[in-house]
This record gives structure tokens, sequence and C-alpha cells, in this order.
């Protein structure tokens, strides 16, 4: 059976899955996976099972790109492409092909076999860079893909897969990679925290509070959240890892926050009465009391949902999530200098 090959035979007219993959920047297993699961392919197939893809077909997917870098989650963004106006098919001649490459696999790897799957040609680079220890590399990589396709989009679909990725392959082999999991960690860390603006001020009845439940000590996530939520100008105060209650309870009273994050990487760390309990608090004067909003974070959560309260998916749906919660000009609900009363 006849079956597309990289950049020949453009005898049925069109781009090859290869060069339009080549044009968007993407590897051309995104470009299979978008056609595959949103039905993003071409409008005409030729002979056998060739595809070629016309000026209207690569319109799609530009906007699909484009919706996608500003932190849309891919099928939302298929959606709002399907239902747009077809682009008109631009009348120019077709750019001449770029010269053979070998053809790409269907799973990246990177270094030592570091199965990385369906993602980003970017994920390779930062793979390979943490493999090899490579500080400099690591650090100009994961500016530019911040840069390049903002904080969340960079998260969600290059850094989270790569650290994934050595996750697997530390839990498989052992206690080796252990130092390639920290070393890509800690420089993901400094990366956000170059990245993220100004601490914002705070706004009473609009700040966030973040924190790892009690004996929890996965920060990364919530950096990220706090990072992405500074972008939108939402004041957060940010705990880290493993806050005891008693320090929980007295930060919420004393910040009386519009939102509780909590985050739990475990199972075994994941306290519902802790979260009921956070979500019961009151403070600010009396006739006007007020209560936290709380969100369970992490896959820690899984399985332990707590009714009335928000269980963000991803990092995306948390920023939503809060964005909906904090308004943007809060009166203040209490006196005393802008602290809350218990």
């Amino acid at each position: 059976m006849a079956r597309e090959r990289g950049d020949g035979n453009r005898s049925g007219g069109g781009l090859t899955t290869g060069e339009v993959a080549r044009r968007l920047g993407v590897a051309p297993t995104t470009v299979r996976t978008w056609d595959r699961r949103y039905g993003l392919g071409p409008e005409e197939h030729t002979g056998g099972s060739h595809r070629r893809w016309t000026p209207a077909d690569v319109a799609r997917l530009e906007r699909m790109c484009a919706l996608t870098a500003t932190g849309v989650p891919p099928a939302e963004a298929a959606r709002v492409v399907r239902t747009e106006e077809p682009p008109a098919p631009a009348r120019t001649p077709p750019a001449p092909a770029p010269p053979p490459r070998p053809p790409v696999r269907a799973r990246s790897r990177a270094g030592s076999g570091l199965r990385l799957g369906d993602v980003r040609q970017e994920c390779k680079g930062v793979a390979r860079a943490a493999l090899r220890l490579d500080a400099a590399t690591l650090e100009r990589l994961l500016a530019s893909a911040i840069d390049e396709y903002g904080l969340v989009t960079a998260w969600t679909e290059v850094i989270m897969p790569t650290l994934q990725a050595v996750g697997r392959k530390w839990e498989s082999s052992g206690e080796r990679y252990v130092e390639v999991e920290h070393f890509l960690s800690w420089h993901v860390s400094g990366a956000l925290r170059r990245c993220a603006p100004p601490v914002v001020a705070d706004r009473p009845g609009a700040t966030v509070v973040l924190a790892c439940v009690p004996g929890e000590n996965h920060t990364l996530p919530l950096e990220v959240l706090a990072a992405a939520l500074a972008e939108r100008d939402v004041p957060v105060r940010m705990f880290g890892g493993a806050l005891p209650v008693e320090s929980l309870i007295a930060a919420v009273r004393r910040t009386g926050p519009a939102a509780v994050g909590l985050w739990a990487q475990s199972r075994t760390t994941a306290s519902r009465p802790l979260a009921e309990h956070v979500a019961a608090m009151e403070w600010g004067v009396r006739g006007a009391r007020r209560k936290a909003a709380v969100l369970t974070l992490g896959p820690g959560w899984a399985g332990r949902a707590v009714p009335g309260l928000r269980r963000p998916a991803g990092l995306a749906e948390a920023v939503a999530a809060v964005e909906s919660l904090v308004p943007r000009s809060a009166a203040p609900p209490w006196r005393d200098e802008g602290r809350a009363t218990g």
C-alpha cells in the first residue's frame, strides 16, 4: 500500500503533512493528531493513502496554532476553528519544496531513550539539555518557550510533558535520573520567577492564598499557577510546601482571601476534612461575614471530590476559575486597616 513519506511525491498537489508541520513549527505527529482527534484534516484526498493540504486546510491549522498559543485547550480551539467561516484559499503558487528530511518517528526520543510521545518539538531540546545537565542551554530553551507560547501553553505543552517523561524514566530506572528531575525542576522554578511580573499589591477581598497541604512538598505546579495569576494582575500569597494546618488556618484568617488553592500531589496527603474546614471559615464584621472559595488542586484529589468545592482539571482551568472568583476592584469587606477578624 502506498504511504506518505516525508516531503516527496507532490504529484497530487498541495502540501504533505511534513511540509505543513515545518510551516507551522510543530511536529508532524501534532498535525496528524489534530486530524484524527479533532477532524482538522485535509478537505480532499488524493489516490491511495496520500494526503495533501490545501491553503485553506493550512489556514485552519494556523488558526488552531494561534488559539492554543494563547492557552485555549486544543479541544476548545478545534471547536472554534470548525465553527468559523472557512478561509478563502489563496491563489498564490505553492512554495517550493524544502530539501527532503528523514521520516519523523511517531514517538520522540531524547538522549538516553527518554520517551516523550506526541509533544511539541521544543520538548526534545529541553529533555536533551536536562539529561546532559546543561544549565545554560536549559535556561535559554525554557525562556524561549515561555516567551513564544506564553506561560500557560509553555507549561502545559512543553514543560509539564518533559517533567512527566523524566519522572517516568526515574520510576523505571531505580535510583537513576533523580538528579535530572531535581535539576530540571530547579531551573523551571527559576524560569517562572524570572518571567513573572512584579508582585501584585494586595487588594482586600481579592487576594488568593496558595499552599500545599500538610505532608506535600511538590510546589512547582503552585509556582506556575502563582506566576500565571500575577500575569493577570491577581494578588497572590504563596506559602509553598507542607504548610501545617494551624499555619494555613492563621494565614486564611489574616488575609481574608477570595480564594484558597490547596495542592495535593498524592492521595495520601489530600485531606477532605481540611478542605471542608477552610471552606467553612468566616471572617469580617458582623452582618458582612465572608468565606473563601476553596479550590482542590492536583492529582491527589482524584476520587476525593469535596461537595461544593471546585476541582480544576489543569492550569488553564485553574486560572480561569480563580479569575472568575476574584473581583477586579474589590471594596474592603472589613475594616481595621484591611485585616480580617476572626
